[in-house]
Parts: C-alpha cells; structure tokens; sequence
C-alpha cells in the first residue's frame, strides 16, 4: 500500500518549481525585442565613425571620377550648381546632378535625424535600421550598376543618361546617415563627411601638440582625414583599374553591412 502511494504521489525532483516570469522562461522573441530596445554604449563609437570615414573616401572618389559629382561632400557640388547658374560649367548636365546631390542628403538628413529622435537615438534598433538603410541604398546602386540598368564606366558617357541619378540619389541620402548619428553618438570631431571643419578644428587644436593619450579628439580628427584620404585613393585605383564603379559600391556596400552588424552585437549601454 505505501509502495502505491509512493508511487501515485509525484516526486520532489520531478516538480516544475520555475517560477512563473522567471528570466530562464522569456521567449526568444522578448529577448530579442529588450535587446534591440537596449540602449548602446558610447564607448568606442568613434572607431565606427572612422570606419565611416574610409566609405566615404571609397565612394566620392569613385562616383566622382565616373560622374563627376560628389555623393557625400556637399560643398563642392555646391560650387558645381553655382557655376551652372553663371553658365560656366563645362560638364553636361553637372549642375543637375549635383543639384539632386545636395536635395538628396538635405532630405536623408531630415529623415534620418527625425527617426533617430523619435525612435530613440542611442536605441540599437534605430542604429541597426540606421546603418541597414544605407548598406541597402549602396547595394541597390552597385547591384543597377552590374546588372547594366545604369552605365556604371569610368568616366562614364556625361550626357543626357538621365539614369545616373538614381546612385547619386541613393547615395547622397545614405551618406546623410553617417553624419547624424556621429552627433547623436557624441562623436562630433568625426563627422565622416566633412573634411574641411575637421581640418580647420584639427589644426586650431590649443592642444595639438599635445602627447596621443591627452588629446583623443585631436587623434580622431587626425585618423578621420587619414582614412578618408585612404579611402579615396584606393576607389579612385580600383575605378581606374576595373573601369567601373560597381567593385567599390559593392566593397563600400559590404562595409556598411558590417556595421551594421557590429551594432546589432554593440555592447549596452551601463
């Protein structure tokens, strides 16, 4: 009799004593979702900003030597319209082009410094969607580019092919994401696309001179410009060499996708 009661009764090691709401219990869905609501550390985001800095060199040069036309650097396109208003510019076209240029990442800049305001600017689901906005706007181009939709020489033929401005329209507005969430970041001395402030801010530095562990601003003004330089060195080589803009889109495309990875694995913020 006891043998049977023994039996029937359930044993201690058998009860589920989890708790209910117990932490172990979450769905992978809500892990998932208070991971991407975390907010990320500001810690090394510059390194980041500076990856930034070697896209862009990657794309202006490219784009330029195959459009002539600034994707991320507004003020010389700005230069270019103005030349075209003064019928003065040689380029057929080129005004146009950098006109578009310029409306392209005045909207991205609107847009992009908006949702990172409404949806939280240091929120890794923002800085994810962020990053893969742009890395889509890259790959997009590159992929018209390859597929022939869009002729993608270098140089490329500068008339009415009309159909060139949806990379600088792509590209433009994606740039705009770099330099909003280097202020939302704090990284102001990195803007990624300025190199005429981050010189001038560089070289008026009282602390200049300063050893490298006392002045890490003045260090990331300094690799910004260098990888920026890098940069386009290398996409105007790669241009020259393969006559086309494509192997540099897709490259600075796979960078951008990198990033965004790297911030869906950022650590939180403490």
């Amino acid at each position: 009799m006891s043998k049977e009661l023994e039996e029937a009764l359930p044993h201690h090691n058998s009860m589920d004593i989890t708790r209910p709401g117990d932490p172990s219990e979450k769905s992978f869905g809500e892990k998932m979702k208070k991971h991407f609501t975390q907010e990320v550390s500001t810690d090394h985001a510059d390194i980041l900003m500076l990856f930034c800095c070697l896209i862009t060199g990657f794309l202006d040069s490219t784009l330029y030597n195959a459009f002539k036309t600034f994707v991320s650097m507004q003020t010389g396109n700005t230069i270019f319209v103005a030349l075209g208003a003064s019928d003065q510019n040689n380029r057929p076209f080129g005004w146009a082009r950098s006109l578009i240029s310029i409306g392209c990442f005045c909207i991205g800049s609107f847009v992009f410094s908006r949702s990172h305001r409404f949806c939280g600017p240091l929120q890794r689901s923002t800085l994810v969607a962020s990053y893969l906005i742009q890395s889509c706007c890259i790959l997009l181009s590159a992929s018209l580019v390859q597929g022939f939709v869009i002729e993608g020489n270098v140089p490329a033929d500068l008339g009415k092919h009309w159909d060139q401005v949806g990379p600088i329209a792509l590209l433009s507005f994606q740039a705009a994401g770099q330099i909003v969430s280097s202020r939302f970041l704090g990284v102001g001395e990195v803007p990624t696309i300025v190199i005429t402030s981050l010189l001038c801010d560089l070289l008026s530095d009282p602390l200049l001179l300063a050893s490298v562990t006392q002045n890490p601003k003045r260090n990331r003004r300094a690799i910004g410009f260098t990888l920026t330089l890098v940069g386009a060195i290398v996409g105007g080589w790669v241009s020259k060499v393969t006559k086309s803009v494509s192997p540099m889109l897709w490259v600075a495309g796979g960078c951008k996708m990198v990033l965004t990875v790297v911030w869906g694995l950022w650590k939180e913020k403490v």
